[in-house]
């Protein structure tokens, strides 16, 4: 994350700041950006929420420093969760006033920081989807690895155990490995319920396997 410190009078200008402890939730993804987080101190990782926890983790900042600034530069809402990891104060700025702030500074500025801040909100989205598309190979790889010809013809797989024991052995949440199975059955790759696993297009699977 970059710091701009030019607009730490914008922080200051609101008095005290909030104190937050160890594993509270600071900000999380896709949520419409009304305030612009300035960390005062303490450290917040950066990454993806998965069942209550901070399943991925993308960074780490310590104050003090902006942590959403530059998704409220490009006008997008930030596409990762923010957990802070130790105690710490943070100013929440109204994005307006966050807005006029960087406005009031000369243009060379203002554009240099547009720049810095589409080049980072472009890596950490590509980053974070990144992330997804991963999780959705290995559990194609897994499906693949474990499929047994049917007698009737084509590919199954029985699940025999847990899904959160076959989601650890993918290194993914539970959630995740739910998901991505539903996700799989709405485009067709695989069918039917409970334990077993029908593959009615392998091929397609494959593809899925090496991206």
């Amino acid at each position: 994350m970059f710091t701009m410190p030019s607009m730490s009078h914008v922080a200051s200008s609101f008095g005290q700041p909030e104190s937050f402890a160890p594993g509270s939730w600071l900000r999380l993804r896709r949520q419409p950006l009304t305030s612009v987080l300035y960390l005062e101190s303490g450290s917040v990782l950066l990454g993806v929420e998965q069942g209550s926890c901070l399943r991925h983790q993308l960074g780490q900042v310590e104050g003090p420093a902006w942590l959403d600034a530059a998704f409220a530069l490009q006008g997008r809402n930030s596409c990762l969760d923010m957990q802070a990891q130790s105690t710490g104060q943070i100013y929440a700025i109204p994005i307006e006033r966050f807005h006029k702030a960087v406005a009031d500074m000369p243009q060379p500025a203002q554009q240099l920081l547009k720049d810095l801040a589409r080049a980072y909100c472009s890596q950490t989205e590509l980053a974070v989807s990144r992330l997804a598309q991963d999780a959705e190979a290995r559990c194609a790889q897994w499906l693949l690895h474990h499929a047994k010809e049917r007698a009737e013809g084509g590919l199954r797989v029985t699940l025999n155990a847990r899904k959160r024991l076959i989601a650890a052995q993918l290194g993914i949440a539970p959630e995740t490995f739910s998901r991505v199975l539903r996700q799989l059955r709405e485009h067709g790759l695989i069918a039917g319920r409970g334990n077993v696993i029908d593959l009615p297009k392998p091929q397609a699977l494959e593809l899925l396997a090496l991206s």
